[in-house]
């Protein structure tokens, strides 16, 4: 069974028979200049930074013939699945479902809600769109993964404290086992990175473990 010696907060061993890889919202909304990322303040540099990365890791994970799942936050057009308080909150220039330069900011079907094009899906893997930051709320993703008697979760993505936490903790909920990438992960707050992998590998792995992508990719090689 591989094992990776390294990880966090201690060794995580797991069967890759029945285990996935889950990328959370690699989306240009998100990572490239003039998306919903952006509009919200935000340095999207620090996003970007993680796409070779996490192509390693996917790349890892194809190889290892694991079910890859990549995630897309965003909504209908008629946005009737996003609610007021979603759309509404804070004083961004652009908000969900206005005309951006990417099309509708995070709305499905527009270029802005696709994945960046370095991460792109191959044909086969399973690509959800959520309406929310956990990406097991309203869809089958839970489904899915029960199909395959999945027992053991691999994340990457963004951001770090919200869409990749709230999935992990979902899963964790669930009764998998999650492992983050820690170098395929990224959030525009430093300081709130560094505060979720500690609190997801706090008390024991309370939520999970954390490893570095090259330790995954040398794991999955045994």
């Amino acid at each position: 069974m591989p094992t990776i010696a390294e990880a966090q907060p201690f060794p995580f061993a797991f069967d890759a028979r029945r285990t996935a890889l889950i990328v959370i919202d690699m989306q240009r909304d998100f990572i490239e200049p003039g998306g919903f990322g952006a509009a919200l303040g935000n340095d999207v540099a620090p996003l970007a930074r993680i796409v070779p990365t996490t192509a390693a890791l996917l790349h890892a994970c194809r190889a290892a013939a694991l079910p890859i799942v990549h995630t897309r936050e965003c909504h209908r057009p008629d946005l009737s699945d996003c609610p007021p308080a979603k759309r509404d909150r804070g004083a961004p220039n652009l908000r969900i479902g206005d005309d951006g330069p990417m099309g509708r900011i995070l709305i499905s079907g527009e270029p802005g809600a696709e994945i960046v094009p370095a991460l792109a899906p191959h044909q086969g893997e399973y690509v959800i769109d959520k309406p929310g930051k956990g990406a097991f709320y309203a869809t089958d993703l839970g489904l899915y993964l029960e199909r395959l008697q999945i027992r053991t979760l691999i994340f990457a993505g963004v951001t770090t404290e919200v869409c990749v936490q709230t999935t992990m903790r979902e899963a964790n909920d669930r009764g998998f086992d999650c492992l983050l990438a820690e170098d395929a992960t990224e959030s525009y707050f430093p300081e709130f990175k560094s505060a979720t992998l500690a609190m997801i590998r706090a008390q024991g792995a309370i939520v999970g473990w954390t490893a570095t992508t090259r330790q995954i990719a040398e794991a999955l090689k045994e």
